[in-house]
């Protein structure tokens, strides 16, 4: 495993993190028991994962508590997080308080490394700071949590207007953002405020079903090329990211989607969700690979670098998406 420090945290982290939400949450959304779930978790830590991020909203906060117990606490990453929203309105600061506390004592923990308002959206933002901020940060200095974190509201925010302005007013010390190698926004309107911020930053949706479902990536391709975003031959293309896989590239689209993201600078962990242990396996094994080709690097920048919001939908219909994200 590969580890670098998380931003102006200060945490060493593994660059492969899991994330227990998803369609999967650790395998228990598709038929998996709980002592399957567990299994996940701890091969992942065996592999050198320390970074575990889970959510009240994923519903594994016990199973991650169950796979942690009895290893020492330094020794694990956690990173969880409490609704900033129901349907349309903003919940009270409170309930988030109320969250924070029923997450402690599922986890079976004194404190979380990483505490986030999970899903903020834009027209939320500013009561958010204003209402919820201080309050967190209260709790924080209660010894509840180490540090204060954010995440994007995906896939509604496809313009990353809420990730802009956080990147940039200085009060979050973590953020999750959405981003691939097709959705590649994040890297001018909020890497570049990170980066000079000293942010940690967790990228969620770094492998969506466009990667694993040629039938959606044509739709998608298709899409865009409708809207006049990509030329008209990408339309007519069998597989427009072809070029990306082979000898002397990538495994595959998945492989590739995990090493660009990995490489991405600003990037600190990038999450991969599963039930299954072979997945657990391979999906780190992509991320400690090296980096594309920098010619495919270079051609995934140039052709489709200006899209916005492409394939940020969430992998629901497809079992098989399931396993690779």
């Amino acid at each position: 495993m590969e580890y670098t420090t998380l931003g102006r945290t200060g945490l060493k982290v593994s660059v492969a993190g899991l994330g227990c939400g998803g369609n999967s949450r650790l395998g228990m959304k598709t038929g998996k028991t709980e002592q399957q779930s567990i299994a996940v978790v701890q091969r992942a830590m065996e592999l050198g994962v320390n970074f575990i991020d889970t959510a009240t909203a994923y519903e594994t906060e016990t199973i991650v508590g169950k796979a942690i117990k009895g290893r020492p606490r330094d020794s694990v990453v956690i990173s969880t997080k409490s609704q900033s929203k129901v349907g349309d309105k903003i919940v009270t600061p409170a309930k988030v308080v109320g969250d924070l506390d029923a997450s402690l004592k599922k986890l079976g923990v004194d404190y979380v490394d990483v505490f986030h308002l999970h899903g903020a959206r834009p027209d939320h933002y500013d009561q958010l700071v204003a209402e919820h901020l201080p309050v967190l940060l209260k709790e924080r200095d209660k010894g509840k949590f180490r540090f204060i974190g954010i995440t994007e509201n995906q896939p509604f925010d496809t313009a990353h207007a809420m990730g802009s302005r956080a990147s940039q007013d200085g009060h979050w010390d973590v953020m999750m953002i959405a981003a691939h190698m097709l959705n590649q926004r994040p890297r001018d309107l909020i890497l570049k405020h990170t980066i000079k911020n000293n942010i940690g930053i967790l990228v969620m949706y770094v492998v969506r079903t466009i990667f694993s479902r040629p039938e959606r990536l044509r739709e998608a391709i298709a899409e865009q090329v409708a809207a006049g975003n990509l030329p008209k031959r990408m339309a007519e293309e069998e597989n427009p990211l072809a070029f990306l896989v082979g000898k002397g590239h990538a495994e595959s689209l998945t492989d590739a989607a995990y090493r660009y993201i990995r490489h991405e600078p600003g990037c600190h962990v990038t999450l991969f969700g599963t039930g299954d242990i072979h997945h657990v396996e391979t999906n780190i094994a992509s991320i400690l690979r090296g980096p594309l080709p920098a010619a495919d690097r270079e051609r995934l920048n140039k052709e489709f670098g200006h899209l916005m919001g492409v394939g940020l939908d969430v992998p629901t219909h497809f079992p098989e998406a399931r396993k690779a994200g």
